[in-house]
Order: C-alpha cells, then sequence, then structure tokens
C-alpha cells in the first residue's frame, strides 16, 4: 500500500514537472511559427493564443509511467511490472489507441482534418479499447437491463466511448473548463482505483491530473498579452476525452469483478464523473435538432455559454461548473448505494433540464429588458 501510495503522488508530482518544462516551450515554438488559435464569434478570448497544450499531455504521461516502471524495476522492487502483467491487453490497447488519436489531434491543429475522418479514427480507438476487453456485459439494471449479449454491448460500447470523446471536446468552451471537468473526474477514478486495489490505474490517473496542473495555470491565469497563455486544443481535448473513457471503462469491468464489496453502482461509479459534459452535449444537440439546425455546428447553447449570459464572469462560470459536477459526481456514488439506478438518472436529468429551464429564463427577461 506504501509503495503504490507513493508511486502514485511520484507520478501527479513528475508529470507537474515535466509538463511545466514542456508547456513553456510549446509557447515559444507556436509563437515563432505562429500557430494560433483563429477568433470567431463564439470565442471570448482577445489577442494570440495558440492552441497546442495539449501536445504535452500524452508524452509526458507516458514519459511518467515509463520512468516510474523503470526506477521500480531498477530498485529491485517491480510491484509495477508484476502489476501490469495481468492487465497488459488493456493497457496496450489502451496506449495504441490513445496515440492514434494524438496523432489525429495533432493534426487536426496544425492542418485541420475533417469532422467525418475524426470521426472515423474515434471509432477506430474504440474497437481498439473492446478489443482489450472492454466493453458492456452488464448494465447493472441500468434501463432495467442487466447481461447484455456481446452482438449488443459492443456497439453501446463504442457509441459510448465516441461520445465521452466528443462530450470532452466540445465542452471545451471557456478558460479552464475542460480540464477542471477532467481533473474532478480523474481524482474520482484516481481514488475509486486505489479502493479497489487497482493500483496502476490509479497511478495512470494521477499522472494524468499532473499534466492538467500546468496547462491549468497557463491556461486560466496566462496572460495573452504576454505571450504567456495557451489552449488545449484537438489534440488536448480529444486525447483527455479518450483516457477519460478509458479509464471509465476499465473501472466499470474492475468494479464487476469487485463484486459484493462495492456497495455503490458500478454504472454510477463509472459514468458519473463525466455527467456534467455529457448532459451538456445532449441537451444541445436535441436543443439544435430542434430548431432545425445542424447538431453538429457550434452555437452559444452550451452551459458555460448560458452563465456567460446571465452576467457571470468566465471564470467564476468554470469554478460554478466544475464544482458542481464535482459535487453531483459524489452525491451520485453516495445516493447508488440506496436509491435505484433508474431514479437516480431520472433525478439528474430533472435536476439538470429544471437548472437549465431557469437560466434560459433568467436570459429571456434580462434581453427583453435590455430592449
Amino acid at each position: 500500500m506504501t509503495f503504490w501510495i507513493i508511486n502514485s503522488i511520484s507520478a501527479f508530482l513528475l508529470s507537474v514537472f515535466f509538463s511545466g518544462i514542456m508547456i513553456p516551450q510549446i509557447l515559444l515554438i507556436a509563437f515563432k511559427r505562429r500557430l494560433f488559435d483563429e477568433q470567431d464569434p463564439r470565442k471570448i478570448h482577445k489577442g494570440l493564443v495558440p492552441r497546442l497544450g495539449g501536445i504535452a499531455f500524452t508524452p509526458v504521461v507516458c514519459f511518467t509511467i515509463s520512468l516510474l516502471l523503470g526506477i521500480s524495476s531498477l530498485t529491485g522492487r517491480p510491484y509495477m511490472l508484476d502489476e501490469m502483467i495481468p492487465n497488459a491487453t488493456n493497457i496496450a490497447f489502451g496506449f495504441c489507441a490513445l496515440f492514434t488519436l494524438y496523432l489525429t489531434g495533432l493534426a487536426d491543429d496544425l492542418v485541420g482534418v475533417r469532422y467525418l475522418a475524426k470521426f472515423v479514427v474515434q471509432i477506430l480507438c474504440s474497437i481498439l479499447l473492446i478489443s482489450a476487453g472492454l466493453w458492456f456485459s452488464n448494465l447493472h439494471n441500468l434501463f432495467f437491463i442487466n447481461a447484455l449479449p456481446w452482438w449488443l454491448g459492443m456497439p453501446l460500447t463504442m457509441i459510448v466511448v465516441v461520445f465521452i470523446i466528443n462530450a470532452i471536446n466540445l465542452i471545451d468552451g471557456i478558460d479552464g473548463l475542460a480540464s477542471g471537468l477532467s481533473f474532478a473526474a480523474l481524482i474520482i477514478y484516481g481514488t475509486a482505483f486505489f479502493f479497489m486495489k487497482a493500483y496502476i490505474f490509479a497511478v495512470i490517473s494521477f499522472a494524468v491530473v499532473g499534466v492538467l496542473i500546468p496547462f491549468f495555470y497557463y491556461n486560466v491565469f496566462g496572460d495573452a498579452k504576454k505571450r504567456k497563455k495557451i489552449f488545449m486544443g484537438d489534440t488536448g481535448s480529444l486525447t483527455i476525452g479518450l483516457i477519460l473513457a478509458y479509464l471509465s471503462l476499465e473501472l466499470y469491468c474492475i468494479s464487476m469483478v469487485y463484486g459484493s464489496e462495492l456497495r455503490a453502482n458500478p454504472f454510477i461509479v463509472a459514468f458519473c464523473p463525466l455527467l456534467i459534459p455529457c448532459l451538456d452535449v445532449v441537451r444541445v444537440f436535441m436543443g439544435r435538432i430542434r430548431r432545425h439546425n445542424n447538431p453538429f455546428l457550434p452555437d452559444k447553447t452550451h452551459i458555460h455559454h448560458k452563465l456567460l449570459a446571465i452576467g457571470i464572469p468566465p471564470r467564476l462560470c468554470m469554478v460554478t461548473i466544475v464544482t458542481v459536477a464535482l459535487f453531483t459526481s459524489t452525491l451520485n456514488i453516495y445516493l447508488s448505494q440506496y436509491i435505484d439506478v433508474n431514479i437516480l438518472v431520472l433525478l439528474d436529468i430533472g435536476g439538470w433540464t429544471a437548472g437549465n429551464i431557469l437560466l434560459s429564463k433568467r436570459i429571456n427577461k434580462i434581453n427583453a429588458n435590455s430592449n
């Protein structure tokens, strides 16, 4: 136990250190090559801001895990290797999917990639995860369904993976929001993995938390005038989305093995940390379809746009959404021990819908008064 606590802390600190070195170098290169985020009416930032912060995420996480693995083996304490061997297939296919999407995001940030091509790559990544055995074989009474046959569970898993990737990508609308929501989810995942004695995945979770810290600082507190501000871009949002999808599936599968020791509903534990971005995407897409608009064309109807519209400053808006996400996740996990999962999901959807209706009424009132 002590070994894994030390390694989790080490993974976090090493990722913070290496990410803190890489991001300033990325900023330097971006300004030399004039690689900036394009302005459009939906964006609230001013000045020249590079969008390549996500380039640091995958290399730093992989380097940190590899370094800790090497050190533990070199010092005669190969516990990490012993933990990795039973999970070799899952980890190998997971990292293959990660590098595939990382290169796609990088190409998109540098030269642009068609949405259909990105969608195909996301499907390929989901197939890689499914090939590792990470797919839904049981919904744990969600929609009153338990066991699922492979021909239904595998396509459903593919849809969920692609959905989560895009949910994180689409919620990345104001400084610190995507990284803050991911940070909150990863803390829950790391803690849950530790509780279930899946230590290697706890180390991976905390390594990803560490890589987000320096980015969050430059993204939220960086000054564009001093060339210190950066966005994660598609390289970051897509890869972080995939990591969250991978860890959620891993937690789902491990919680099934963990069995009766886990009182909370495994499905809630694995996926409620992603509830806010996922609910927001569903609401936005349904709204676009209802207005006869293309659901894939961007607009200003996300939850952060609504909070901005009622006068909440961007930074407070980010803090509010992340706090709500963290509180909701914790409450859901606790209540799932006592409340049926279907009732819990209905309460979540009802609360989310009611909150958005109140925000819309407030926005309409402000617009009416301004006219």
